[in-house]
């Protein structure tokens, strides 16, 4: 079993049982435990467990953590800087290409401004992406599978990341709900975490979209690196020392005027 399909199993256990075992994992998966507990430190580092005597427990969301509001009236936040940052990302695209899109408002705007009757397969997990795209004819359109997230119309869990495995994308653009420099491009949300890190596997390029609200606060877990990601999109609004270091790590960073 290579690394990435062990974790991936320990990943979804924990989530399944809320707690995991040193003692049970070594005997699941034919490892050792200084394997295990290696796997179980990452976990703690991406922000999904803490581990304790024997094991780990799983991170449940904060019932503090600010409400994180529907898609359809995330899409009226900051509009005007989405739809900048949508149509910079959308100038990526070029005709006959295939491109994987993340649930979310600021992917949705992306999706709005795809080239049209640009021949594209557009991946998606999320309905309201699929809709939108679906308006253009030559589009071939492919919705994975999975659990319904109402909150933002997006399908998770691991049948849609098991979809992804058979996709290999020329760009994969992804949202994020917080940006740390010291832990990169974070979720608010484990299963669409887990989505987002499937679809960094799928893609050639992984392009990321935000506004300048999400800089300088992180989410539940992290889902992508800097060094995972080739482009980084956002406004004139964003801070500029954070950008620099953006650069400063290898990313090429767009800025779209508002």
């Amino acid at each position: 079993m290579i690394v990435a399909e062990r974790r991936k199993m320990i990943r979804e256990k924990l989530i399944k049982n809320k707690s995991v075992k040193v003692s049970e994992l070594v005997e699941l998966l034919h490892v050792s435990e200084e394997t295990i507990r290696r796997d179980l430190a990452l976990l703690e580092k991406e922000g999904i467990a803490e581990k304790n005597y024997g094991g780990a427990i799983l991170i449940e969301e904060p019932q503090s953590q600010p409400l994180i509001l529907p898609v359809d009236e995330r899409t009226h936040q900051f509009s005007r800087e989405k739809i900048a940052i949508g149509k910079a990302a959308a100038q990526l695209v070029k005709e006959g290409q295939i491109i994987i899109l993340d649930a979310g408002s600021t992917t949705w705007y992306v999706a709005k401004n795809l080239p049209e009757s640009g021949n594209l397969t557009v991946i998606t997990n999320a309905m309201n992406v699929a809709e939108e795209c679906s308006k253009d004819d030559s589009a071939s359109i492919y919705l994975l599978g999975g659990k319904l997230r109402r909150n933002s119309m997006s399908l998770v869990g691991p049948q849609a990341e098991i979809e992804l495995q058979n996709y290999n994308a020329d760009y994969v653009f992804l949202g994020t709900s917080g940006i740390s420099l010291r832990q990169g491009f974070t979720s608010s949300d484990l299963y669409e975490a887990n989505m987002k890190r499937a679809m960094v596997r799928a893609g050639q390029k992984i392009v990321v979209v935000a506004d300048h609200s999400k800089l300088k606060k992180a989410g539940l877990t992290t889902f992508c690196q800097f060094e995972e990601t080739d482009i980084f999109i956002t406004s004139e609004l964003a801070d500029k020392e954070m950008v620099k270091e953006f650069e400063k790590r290898g990313i090429q960073v767009i800025i779209a005027p508002v």
